[in-house]
């Protein structure tokens, strides 16, 4: 599975391998597109079967985890997703005095 993000929305792509499963932990006001393949999506407690075809999109609704499972070898849009959904960029990291501490030094 791989993901691209666009970093000035919070819209990304994410290629799928057949059977491969995507989790979205908090669905409410995600949109999943699909735009090649074919997946399925599914959502905690709802009996419904949702197949995305090329072009076809869900959006969802309400505070439930949705999957998306790939029946065949598929790309995904998921739009508007919570950051616990999204793979984030990691933060450049910056010096602080306080990581002399576990040295036994401290910062003058």
């Amino acid at each position: 599975m791989s993901t691209r993000q666009n970093p000035s929305s919070s819209r990304f792509h994410v290629s799928l391998p057949t059977r491969a499963v995507f989790a979205v932990p908090d669905g409410a006001g995600v949109g999943i597109e699909c735009r090649s393949g074919t997946v399925w999506v599914t959502l905690d407690r709802d009996p419904r079967d949702i197949v995305l075809e090329p072009g076809d999109r869900f959006d969802g609704t309400e505070h439930r985890r949705i999957l998306v499972s790939a029946l065949t070898s598929s790309c995904i849009t998921v739009s508007d997703a919570q950051p616990a959904a999204m793979p984030l960029p990691r933060p450049a990291r910056q010096w602080s005095p306080w990581r002399l501490l576990p040295h036994g030094l401290s910062p003058a």
